[in-house]
């Protein structure tokens, strides 16, 4: 009987503090992230995290446990949509960030016998999706959930032209599971936030928080309104794990007759059945050619109509993937090779700072216009006083600024070389600029905050507005702007004061009145939404609070 493996070295109690600060910390933006459309850390950032995770249990193995996000799939689930089970899991996919890396997954693929050809396709920063397709007709759509169980978002999806309701041709199995990833175009992108911002809603950071955001609609007719897109890249079947290769083998339990043998002839054979295949994908026989393929786009990553944050790269013969298996969370045989943030230069205009819901008073950057990753660029957060000084920045200063994992606008430092020495220090204000409150600091705490909690009306703003989130109490009418004509017109003195709110009060407030002199409809709906947040759940009236 062969002895037990050894489990290595013990790990030291700052080794498992650090391992449980890792994982919740990544658990928590694993939700942040899939349930509630708002991450709080880059996408940079969130890497970083997991392979500092992944190196400790490679270290200390006894620190791998089932329950750790190193073997876990992607998100928890929402209750917003009732969960449903995958017909075969999905899987994620491992990261390389650099060449050394993606030789070094081309070299363990080779040593189990894997080669290429390659198949290498755009990594679409859009959100996951599988329709199960049953006769040729589709019954259901859900998001990825864990990659075992997603949410059902069926009329949503119905919504999105490039989804046929029917499969064309013929020969598809009776039932089937197809994968892809919906997005939002860039274009419509842009669009969009325009019209949110002009209602007096928040814009979205990015394409895949709106695809996410409009995916997840209550009303499939919100939804409707959004153009969003589809591009398919897997195919799974009943009783084939899609772990061992991305699509039906030839001669596999549920594959129709005549499969075909590759990753590339699938994409065909889905394109014959009116599902939406992209057209920028390449086999190459080599590695050098994968590289050119990366570099190209990398170099025109804006040409596709799509934001993009890598290349996919896939062995493209099915037996050789499914000869490499997967683990319990990726296939070997498949990789993403993930573009560094882009950078640009521009010039500092001025420091300012905003105050938040909960006093924080936050320091961001006023810039030259630039475009970013796809995306015009003005402002962008220095976080506090401790990091501007870190920082280094001067007001006048030429910045590089880039998108930290191709979201957050970050100001990475100045360009001192530059400087004219006309240049100036920002100098953090003492006193609360919306009610002039002295600030204060705590004890070992990098932010300033106004204690004004009772009165500041950039604290109880946002406060109003946080509230209204869908996170929150779920006050659909209750935007920036309403929030704002609630203050303005001293119809609320506190959050409380909103749900003694009457038509007869809001007659008061010009933004709730029409040119007519009557109340407006978002006016009535407005008294119908606070109604409907009398009877929230406990968890959802604690969000509203924003108790620190």
């Amino acid at each position: 009987m062969a002895a037990p493996a050894d489990p290595g070295p013990d790990p030291e109690p700052a080794v498992r503090h650090r391992h449980a600060e890792l994982a919740a910390g990544i658990t928590e933006n694993n939700y942040r992230y899939y349930v509630l459309d708002s991450p709080l850390v880059s996408d940079a950032e969130y890497d970083t995290m997991m392979r500092e995770l992944r190196a400790l249990e490679e270290q200390y193995p006894q620190l791998r446990t089932p329950d750790s996000p190193t073997q876990k799939v992607g998100s928890v689930i929402s209750t917003d949509f009732a969960p449903v089970q995958h017909l075969e899991r999905l899987l994620s996919l491992d990261n390389a960030f650099s060449a050394e890396e993606l030789d070094s997954w081309a070299a363990r693929a080779e040593r189990l016998g894997g080669s290429g050809p390659y198949l290498c396709e755009l990594k679409i920063d859009g959100l996951a999706i599988a329709l199960v397709y049953r006769d040729g007709l589709l019954v259901r759509a859900a998001t990825r959930g864990d990659g075992v169980t997603g949410e059902d978002v069926t009329p949503n999806v119905r919504t999105i032209a490039a989804v046929p309701a029917r499969l064309s041709g013929s020969g598809w199995p009776d039932t089937l599971e197809v994968r892809g990833e919906v997005f939002l175009p860039v274009a419509a992108f842009h669009a969009l936030n325009e019209r949110l911002e002009s209602a007096g809603w928040p814009p979205f950071a990015n394409p895949r928080n709106s695809a996410a955001g409009s995916l997840r609609q209550k009303d499939p007719r919100v939804t409707a309104t959004r153009p969003l897109s589809l591009i398919v890249h897997g195919l799974a079947v009943p009783g084939e794990d899609t772990g061992g290769s991305g699509m039906p083998v030839p001669g596999a339990a549920g594959a129709p007759p005549a499969a075909p043998a590759t990753q590339s002839g699938w994409y065909g054979r889905l394109r014959e059945w009116g599902l939406p295949v992209s057209d920028r994908y390449q086999v190459v026989d080599d590695l050098d050619a994968v590289r050119d393929f990366i570099t190209h786009y990398g170099e025109h990553r804006h040409d596709p109509a799509y934001e993009i944050d890598g290349v996919v790269v896939k062995i493209d013969t099915l037996e050789v993937q499914r000869a490499l298996g997967a683990t319990s969370r990726a296939p070997r045989w498949a990789i993403a090779y993930k573009y560094p943030p882009e950078e640009v230069t521009t010039r500092l205009l001025d420091i300012r700072v905003n105050v938040g819901r909960t006093g924080r008073v936050t320091p961001f950057a006023v810039m030259e216009p630039v475009k970013v990753s796809g995306s015009t660029v003005e402002n962008a957060t220095l976080h506090n006083a401790d990091e501007v000084r870190r920082k280094g920045v001067l007001i006048g200063d030429m910045v590089v600024l880039r998108k930290a994992g191709d979201v957050i606008p970050e100001v990475v430092g100045p360009v001192t070389d530059l400087r004219t020495g006309a240049e100036r220090e920002f100098d953090f204000p003492a006193a609360c600029p919306a009610c002039g409150t002295e600030l204060v600091r705590e004890d070992g705490g990098i932010d300033w905050r106004c204690p004004n909690t009772r009165s500041c009306p950039a604290q109880l703003r946002e406060r109003l507005f946080h509230l209204a989130g869908r996170g929150a109490l779920d006050i659909e009418v209750l935007g920036y702007e309403a929030a704002v004509a609630l203050l303005d017109s001293g119809l609320v003195q506190d959050e409380g004061d909103i749900f003694a709110l009457t038509a007869a009060a809001l007659a008061g407030s010009p933004f709730f009145v029409s040119k007519q002199g009557t109340l407006t409809a978002n006016a009535g709906k407005l008294l119908r939404n606070l109604e409907e947040a009398r009877t929230r759940p406990l968890w959802r009236i604690l969000v509203a609070l924003s108790i620190r």
